[in-house]
């Protein structure tokens, strides 16, 4: 397979048709090397319009949803940045490019070791895989400018929504299968939210997220 070209193809056919048009995180697509984060068995199908196994019931997210949260959160150089969901780590080392720093929470000790393994071996350094549940955010690292969550969730926490700093945003994509919905969350006040509904979809549950009436507030 010629890696290149299917890189190219996936920017060109997949993600740019998303409405994915903001040249740096294009550009970043072409250096953060997808198929160094895909396990072995599956490497070609690194640029494939699917999810693909990471073992545990976990997968990496299809390309385009990847690069439609990034461009959505408009990650700057100065930004602490909260993942929940480490996964394969491919996402951590997008966000990593564009941000100061990472925390990645995973819940699952034998996925963060590989995550943490693909991003050494990427030579990335911003980035804190820390193994414990994310669901209700990380608060003794926080407040952070943007959090990301890599799996669905029926509602939105309300812990994540006090971690964001003013200013700070949330991608995260809530409901239940058939109907999810991608939202960017962003903290304009100290209790002021604005909420974008961005597209629909339905991807896994974040481990770890029950049903609805799982919740108690």
């Amino acid at each position: 397979m010629n890696i290149e070209q299917a890189r190219f193809n996936m920017i060109e056919q997949q993600i740019r048709p998303w409405e994915v048009l903001d040249q740096e995180v294009l550009d970043l697509l072409f250096v953060v090397k997808r198929e160094d984060f895909t396990p072995a068995a599956y490497r070609n199908l690194a640029f494939a319009d699917m999810e693909i196994p990471l073992g545990s019931g976990q997968v990496m997210l299809a390309p385009k949803i990847e690069a439609k949260l990034m461009q959505e959160l408009g990650i700057k150089k100065t930004d602490k940045v909260l993942e929940i969901g480490t996964g394969s780590g491919y996402m951590a080392a997008l966000l990593a490019s564009r941000a100061e720093h990472v925390v990645s929470i995973e819940i699952r000790p034998e996925i963060a070791a590989a995550a943490q393994a693909n991003l050494q071996r990427a030579g990335i350094s911003n980035v804190t895989v820390e193994v414990g549940d994310g669901i209700d955010g990380w608060s003794h690292r926080g407040p952070y400018d943007a959090i990301v969550l890599s799996g669905s969730v029926p509602v939105v926490p309300p812990a994540l929504l006090k971690q964001l700093r003013v200013g700070g945003r949330l991608a995260i994509i809530v409901g239940e299968a058939p109907v999810m919905e991608a939202q960017l969350i962003t903290r304009t006040a100290e209790n002021a939210y604005n909420t974008v509904n961005l597209f629909e979809t339905v991807i896994p549950a974040l481990d770890g997220a029950g049903a609805k009436d799982q919740f108690s507030f």
